[in-house]
C-alpha cells in the first residue's frame, strides 16, 4: 500500500473518531433523538423543581415517552409550571401523577409519569394534578443533622449506660 492509500485509511479513521465524538455529544445532551413525532402538550405544577432543565426526559417504567418543554413560575402561586411534550403514540388517564426523579445518585432529573386508573385520557393543554416535587439533597442532609442535633440536646448520647449512685 503506497503513501497516499495509508493517508487516506488515517483520514478516513480520524473523520469516524470526530464523528463518533459528535454522536456521544449529542446523546450526552439528550439531543440525539428528537423524536420527530406529533406530540400533545399537558402541564405540570411542582413546589420545586430542583435541576429539571428543558428537554429533559419524561419516562414511563424507563420509557422516554416525551421531553420537557419549558419551565416556568406561576406568579400568582409560585409553583414551577413545567410543559411536557408528549408522543401521540401514547395516552395517559387523567389521574396520571407526575414526579420529578434522578438517574441514580447524583444523576440528571427528569419527569416520571405513573398512570391512573381513570378512563378519560389527558388531552393536549391538559393538566397533571398529582405532583411529587424534586428531593433535593442538601434539604435532606440539613434535616438528618437537625434532628440528630435535637436528639443530643434532649438527654445525651443515645445507648448511654445510666450512672450508678452509691448509697
Amino acid at each position: 500500500m503506497g503513501r497516499k492509500g495509508i493517508e487516506t485509511l488515517v483520514g478516513l479513521f480520524v473523520l469516524l473518531g470526530l464523528l463518533g465524538l459528535v454522536f456521544l455529544a449529542l446523546q450526552a445532551a439528550n439531543l440525539g433523538s428528537s423524536g420527530g413525532g406529533a406530540t400533545y402538550s399537558v402541564q405540570a405544577r411542582f413546589d420545586n423543581i430542583g435541576g429539571l432543565k428543558p428537554r429533559a426526559p419524561v419516562r414511563v417504567a424507563g420509557v422516554t415517552v416525551g421531553r420537557v418543554k419549558s419551565i416556568g413560575v406561576d406568579p400568582a402561586t409560585f409553583q414551577g409550571v413545567v410543559t411536557l411534550d408528549i408522543e401521540k403514540t401514547y395516552s395517559f388517564p387523567k389521574d396520571t401523577a407526575a414526579k420529578i426523579l434522578t438517574s441514580g445518585l447524583l444523576g440528571d432529573q427528569y419527569i416520571g409519569l405513573e398512570p391512573g386508573g381513570d378512563e378519560a385520557n389527558l388531552a393536549e393543554g391538559g393538566v397533571i394534578a398529582q405532583t411529587q416535587s424534586a428531593v433535593v439533597l442538601e434539604n435532606l442532609i440539613g434535616q438528618f443533622l437537625t434532628s440528630r442535633a435535637d436528639t443530643a440536646g434532649s438527654g445525651g448520647a443515645a445507648g448511654a449506660a445510666p450512672a450508678e449512685s452509691k448509697p
